[in-house]
């Protein structure tokens, strides 16, 4: 393999393929990132056997070829030769970087040794809005969980019934859900992405990109975009109903201020950033919401004016899940429904309620 290419443009593309090697493996190939030159491309390839990036960048082929190269430390080099040209060659299992006047030695594996990445992905598929599909992201993967105990829910379900979508997440403690419209589909599906997967096609599709295709066959998903393929493995099993954890009705519901309210509540969370459930209080009665937190650093108690309507309400919560809330909420004003002090409560726009969250309370010695 011979190759010349630019610095930055090989940067950039590692950078966005690294993300698949696999950091823990007893596989080292899993560790790497496999080069194939090839007519007038360098394509890099990576994955971890969940998730795979293949990226292809234009570069004058000399000789053609393919070897992987330990991912971490290509990717550190490569990253200090971002303004000039680059000449990839390899002798056996060495590749060879040569940059200005100078040269340095890589040892590498077998390209034999990777894994084969399945690209024949397309017996189903959904199309949607770039902006609509990452918004969907970014308003619910925060949500899902990020141990191993119950790994379906390290990941966000799609469920499109016509031409509705419904994304929800949940880790046990919190949920996150939000409906909204495919443009196309080949029919109704329900599927559950993996977070990690889900995080890295946000990144990987540019803001400018109209629509977006996703391709799903045999448990796997699909998405390409700038020169770029990124597949999954999608997790099996049934994930939990929604519809059996949202409460149907409310006894208290508060409007109030968003940012004045989250203004509040990140005050109150300082004094107990480094307690187990980081636990601040809400009382709820008349016009105010009484937002209050104690340690043994000290205590804050801090009113914000509301609308309420409904019976007086004090309630426990952790503070990180409810500032996740309010930041993922996009109007200035917001609406909290409560039933009591042990029961889930939810956060929602005032006007368009087309993403809820919900919250479970922390039990205290008072509400035990």
């Amino acid at each position: 393999m011979k190759c010349l290419c630019e610095g930055i443009v090989l940067s950039e593309a590692i950078m966005k393929v690294i993300k698949a090697c696999s950091s823990r493996t007893t596989v080292p190939v899993l560790e790497c990132i496999k080069l194939s030159a090839k007519n007038d491309g360098l394509t890099l390839s990576a994955t971890d056997g969940e998730i795979s990036i293949i990226k292809t960048i234009s570069a004058e082929v000399f000789e053609e070829g393919e070897l992987c190269v330990p991912g971490k430390f290509f990717a550190d080099f490569i990253k200090k030769l971002e303004d000039v040209q680059i000449v990839l060659s390899s002798e056996g299992r060495r590749l060879d970087i040569k940059y200005a006047d100078s040269q340095t030695s890589m040892q590498a594996l077998s390209a034999d040794d990777f894994p084969k990445i399945d690209l024949e992905i397309n017996e189903n598929s959904f199309k949607l809005k770039t902006a609509d599909f990452k918004r969907y992201i970014s308003a619910t993967s925060f949500c899902c969980a990020a141990d191993d105990s119950r790994p379906i829910l390290k990941g966000c379900q799609f469920v499109i019934n016509g031409d509705d979508l419904c994304v929800t997440a949940l880790d046990g403690f919190r949920l996150a859900t939000i409906n909204g419209k495919v443009l196309s589909s080949t029919g109704n599906m329900e599927i559950v992405c993996p977070a990690r997967t889900l995080n890295e096609i946000d990144k990987m599709l540019p803001d400018g990109e109209e629509e977006t295709e996703i391709f799903v066959q045999k448990g796997m998903i699909l998405v390409s975009s700038d020169n770029t393929v990124l597949t999954s493995r999608l997790y099996g099993g049934d994930f939990i109903r929604k519809e059996n954890i949202i409460p149907k009705s409310f006894i208290t519901e508060v409007k109030v201020d968003k940012d004045k309210l989250k203004s509040s509540i990140e005050r109150a969370a300082i004094l107990v950033r480094g307690d187990k459930n980081s636990l601040i209080i809400f009382d709820i009665a008349g016009d105010t919401v009484e937002i209050s937190s104690a340690s043994e650093i000290g205590n804050v108690q801090e009113p914000v004016k509301a609308e309420i309507e409904g019976k007086d309400v004090r309630i426990a919560m952790n503070s990180k899940f409810i500032i996740d809330a309010v930041n993922a909420l996009d109007e200035q004003e917001i609406v909290l429904s409560f039933n009591n002090q042990v029961q889930p409560f939810i956060c929602q726009n005032a006007k368009n309620k087309d993403a809820l969250y919900l919250i479970l309370p922390v039990r205290t010695g008072n509400n035990a």
